[in-house]
């Protein structure tokens, strides 16, 4: 990537190149030597971080930061991986820094010593995720002895894991089947499964597919979006957020700042999302809306001030039930299932797992932390 050359030393370079012209052509006026001249200060290095995401909407606004250069100091290295463990294993290997995924790895990182942090929240789920039943499946209990798709490892096997025992199937009582969300609406559709997890634009085409299918549960009732469960997040390698802090607060201004331009240009932020993961411009409205507000039936696509409520860095309950803080509750949840599900030995301290310094960067440069906060 060729590098501009910043004005100051672009007018450098040109008095240096006049100054010898004159040189050699005798002006008496003209020094002869620019030995004693103040050396200009070095051109500053780009920074670069290497991202991924799997191909959803609600991690497209990477695409908008670098699209629209909004911190022209970094440099945006993006890619689209669909399993999300194998970015943690890339991110460990020390070829990624960053990825966005949903949020419930940070305990099984820290149980399994895997130098990833969670860094912060940035999306409730208000609706995008379903659980869906075959119809000739008439009740949960019928559930039993039969295979159900999930994302092992993932929200999706925790939220199908507490609405089996809220309805009296244990999690041992059923098999579960770790597919990606192609693999599944395939499986559902062919009967390979007996029930999934999806979230849109994949539920809506089972829907489709199978109009006579059923809706048992959804995360825009009231009981899974105050608990926030059903989420995204912001992961970091332990060594970006050591090694090189000024990068970590560089992407995470990026983030955000391309969430702002997105709420305020919602169409075009749209295009550019669904242009850079392939998916139609209505699949995208269908997760993160039309006018960068809260989407019902979507996502709540957090800004920097929500995230840091969420985290919590500032004060401040937040809409539709969420508290200032309620990170620490998502993490016990989170790691109590895992525990469950043999993902984790024991109960983490959620402060092992989350590290809130980019974020609070960025919210001290907006001016919502002052130093003495």
């Amino acid at each position: 990537m060729s590098i501009p050359i910043p004005k100051t030393l672009r007018h450098s370079m040109l008095w240096l190149a006049t100054a010898t012209m004159l040189v050699a052509c005798g002006d008496p006026e003209t020094p002869t030597s620019t030995a004693e001249a103040a050396p200009e200060p070095p051109a500053k290095t780009m920074e670069t971080v290497k991202v991924s995401l799997f191909s959803w909407p609600g991690y497209g606004f990477w695409f908008i930061a670098k699209e629209k250069n909004l911190v022209p100091e970094l440099n945006l290295d993006i890619q689209i991986i669909e399993d999300p463990y194998e970015s943690f294993g890339l991110m460990t290997a020390g070829q990624l820094d960053i990825t966005s995924s949903t949020v419930e790895y940070g305990p099984i990182a820290v149980d399994k010593d895997v130098p990833v942090k969670l860094v912060t929240y940035t999306n409730p789920s208000y609706g995008t995720d379903k659980i869906i039943l075959r119809p000739e499946i008439t009740s949960p209990t019928e559930l039993a002895g039969k295979k159900i798709a999930v994302l092992e490892g993932g929200l999706t096997q925790i939220f199908m894991g507490i609405w089996l025992e809220e309805n009296g199937v244990g999690i041992d009582e059923v098999e579960f089947v770790n597919v990606i969300m192609d693999e599944a609406v395939g499986a559902m559709l062919g009967g390979d499964v007996a029930a999934a997890e999806f979230w849109e634009p994949f539920g809506s085409k089972v829907l489709a597919g199978m109009p006579d299918a059923q809706v048992m549960a959804t995360s825009a009732e009231e009981k899974w979006i105050s608990t926030a469960l059903l989420g995204d997040g912001m992961y970091m390698t332990s060594a970006l957020l050591n090694d090189r802090p000024e990068a970590s607060a560089l992407a995470m201004k990026a983030y955000f700042a391309a969430v702002d331009w997105w709420k305020a240009n919602p169409e075009e932020g749209n295009k550019i999302i669904a242009d850079a993961i392939q998916f139609t411009v209505e699949d995208v409205e269908m997760v993160i809306g039309s006018d960068g507000q809260i989407n019902k039936g979507g996502i709540w696509v957090f800004d920097k001030q929500e995230a840091g409520s969420f985290m919590g860095l500032l004060p401040g309950d937040l809409p539709l039930g969420l508290t200032s803080g309620q990170i620490v509750q998502h993490w016990n949840t989170t790691n109590e299932w895992w525990i469950k599900f043999g993902q984790a030995e024991k109960m983490h301290d959620w402060t092992t797992g989350v590290v809130t310094t980019p974020l609070e960067a960025v919210l001290k440069e907006s001016g919502l932390i002052t130093e003495a906060q």
